[in-house]
């Protein structure tokens, strides 16, 4: 029997397709760092599920970045494992953006002219 070499057509400016082997484990990937929608795509892609705690309408969730993931990147998996992600670091851990009122006492006044030195002559010869 002769083996006939077969050709699939491929469509135009695709150079390469990845194709995942259906191994009944998987790695991980990195997902801090993403924004919602990517994680999810990415978790597809490698053969992860992803839940997100902190997020009930975390289907919805589209902009917001991954701060923390586990099991870390790069730990092997059954396919179809479950990888929490977390968007915001929360008060225990010094997450958010702070305070950002205007604290006492305020800064003195006089801008860059504070910085200046006195007016005078440049080159005047120190005794």
């Amino acid at each position: 029997m002769a083996w006939a070499r077969l050709t699939l057509p491929v469509p135009l400016g695709v150079m390469s397709v990845r194709i995942t082997p259906k191994t009944p484990e998987v790695r991980v990937p990195r997902l801090v760092g993403l924004m919602a929608v990517d994680a999810r795509e990415t978790a597809e892609a490698r053969g992860v599920m992803l839940a997100a705690p902190d997020r009930p309408d975390f289907h919805l969730t589209v902009v917001d970045y991954v701060v923390r993931q586990y099991p870390p990147p790069g730990v092997e998996v059954p396919r179809g494992a479950v990888v929490t992600v977390w968007f915001d670091l929360g008060d225990s851990e010094g997450g958010g953006a702070g305070v950002r009122e205007p604290r006492l006492p305020r800064p003195p006044s006089g801008g860059m002219r504070r910085e200046l030195d006195e007016p005078g002559d440049p080159f005047e010869v120190l005794r």
